[in-house]
């Protein structure tokens, strides 16, 4: 368990659902970390994210939240940055060189953009039926990992040769983008990337879902 957590505390609470990439992503550092959590899965389809107890945690009425004893926080990437700064294991997670951070918040912004209308839309059309425009995001996703492929192939992680939270924010959905329909067959430096992240000892993987039948 890590250090710096008092074990007198309650595990942190992580409000999800289960295949939502935002939730992983979260999910994801709290393994790496080592922090014990409990996970409350949200019955989204029924509106459990709109519900009058839950706008309480999240005014927004999104996932994920986390509840850290009575410290209530949303969006995936603030709670990534408030784990890192609470629960840093000694590990450079946010690096404290001004160019190493700013590369790492480049990619937290990567996540938050061309991730979420890419990887993270064509993926929420094919699982969950989303009314979004699919072929505006495939192309897209195909455009990021056109750009993806050449920049991982000189190096294993995306700001350079060890894992921060770069890459933590930006591995659930490219790892899960063939589900929306798009193959990672064609990158081979893309997949060594996700291959490097899984290989990580206190790695936790998100449930996958049925690939798209082809056409």
């Amino acid at each position: 368990m890590n250090a710096k957590f008092d074990s007198s505390n309650a595990p942190i609470r992580l409000y999800r659902n289960p295949k939502s990439g935002h939730c992983h992503r979260v999910e994801l550092m709290l393994s790496l970390l080592d922090l014990p959590y409990e996970t409350i899965d949200l019955d989204m389809t029924n509106g459990a994210h709109k519900a009058p107890e839950y706008l309480q945690i999240n005014p927004f009425g999104q996932v994920p939240a986390i509840d850290d004893n009575g410290v209530v926080l949303s969006d995936s990437n603030a709670i990534l940055i408030y784990l890192e700064k609470k629960y840093n294991d000694g590990y450079n997670w946010l690096p404290q060189d001004p160019f190493k951070a700013a590369e790492v918040q480049r990619w937290l912004s990567v996540a938050a953009g061309e991730i979420a209308s890419g990887p993270c839309a064509v993926r929420l059309v094919k699982v969950f039926g989303a009314p979004l425009d699919y072929d505006a995001a495939k192309q897209k996703t195909v455009s990021l990992l056109a750009l993806l492929e050449p920049h991982l192939g000189n190096q294993e992680y995306l700001t350079g040769e060890k894992i921060t939270l770069a890459d933590v924010a930006g591995y659930s959905y490219i790892s899960h983008v063939p589900e929306g329909g798009v193959s990672l067959e064609p990158y081979p430096a893309i997949r060594a990337w996700l291959a490097c992240i899984e290989a990580h000892p206190r790695f936790v993987g998100m449930a996958r879902s049925p690939l798209p039948e082809s056409k």
